[in-house]
């Protein structure tokens, strides 16, 4: 091959070198990206201060999402031993907050997931629990978080309880992204804090993966 040639070859990787650069300059587009595994539906609860939460509130919010319940004895303070972890970590980021379901309604009302808040003594703001309608804490922990199996369901609300270690993580622009993480393993916890600060950095597009947003609950 020429050196002619060589030159060419080289000049033309150049630039297309340089049009890519210029093409994903000041974009995400160029990094590698988390898996996206599912999207946040529409939804409404009441949070410890009885203040209706939706899915509005997490445009622009890394958020991370567990299911727990009050009078667990067993895996529930283990769980809250690596979130605590979590939040102490990215507790001051703007972007960043916690949403812990119950998976117990009937008896995490208000007033008691308000006890629970101020006994573990974390902001509020940034680590915020939820209650609601048993059925919809349960399809959004299903549909839209893949923290039980969707196949589950078809039992009877009444004979149901979801009882789980694992987190999920979602994005500015409400995608379920990364993994679904083992709320008691230490390197998934490590992961976990890793695929936060990514997802910190990339760019919210202000609004939802689906476009819309609606204050229908599930």
């Amino acid at each position: 091959m020429s050196r002619k040639l060589i030159g060419y070859l080289l000049f033309f990787a150049v630039l297309v070198a340089a049009f890519y650069y210029f093409l994903f300059r000041g974009t995400d587009n160029w990094k590698v990206k988390l898996a996206q595994l599912s999207y946040v539906k529409p939804f409404m609860f009441k949070n410890q201060d009885g203040v209706p939460v939706t899915e509005k509130d997490l445009l622009g919010k890394v958020t991370v999402v567990e299911y727990f319940f009050t009078t667990c004895k067993g895996i529930c303070p283990k769980m809250h031993v690596g979130m605590k972890n979590i939040y102490e970590t990215y507790k001051d980021h703007p972007d960043f907050v916690i949403m812990a379901h119950t998976s117990d309604p009937e008896t995490d009302s208000v007033a008691r997931l308000k006890v629970y808040a101020d006994s573990m003594k974390i902001d509020t703001k940034k680590w915020v629990l939820l209650t609601g309608r048993k059925d919809s804490l349960y399809k959004m922990a299903r549909n839209s978080y893949l923290l039980d199996d969707p196949k589950n369901n078809f039992e009877k609300i009444e004979d149901q309880f979801i009882h789980t270690q694992f987190f999920a993580l979602v994005d500015k622009n409400g995608k379920v992204r990364g993994q679904i993480y083992d709320g008691l393993k230490t390197e998934e916890l490590e992961k976990l804090k890793k695929d936060i600060a990514t997802l910190l950095k990339e760019k919210g597009s202000g609004n939802f993966v689906n476009g819309i947003f609606t204050n229908n609950p599930q």
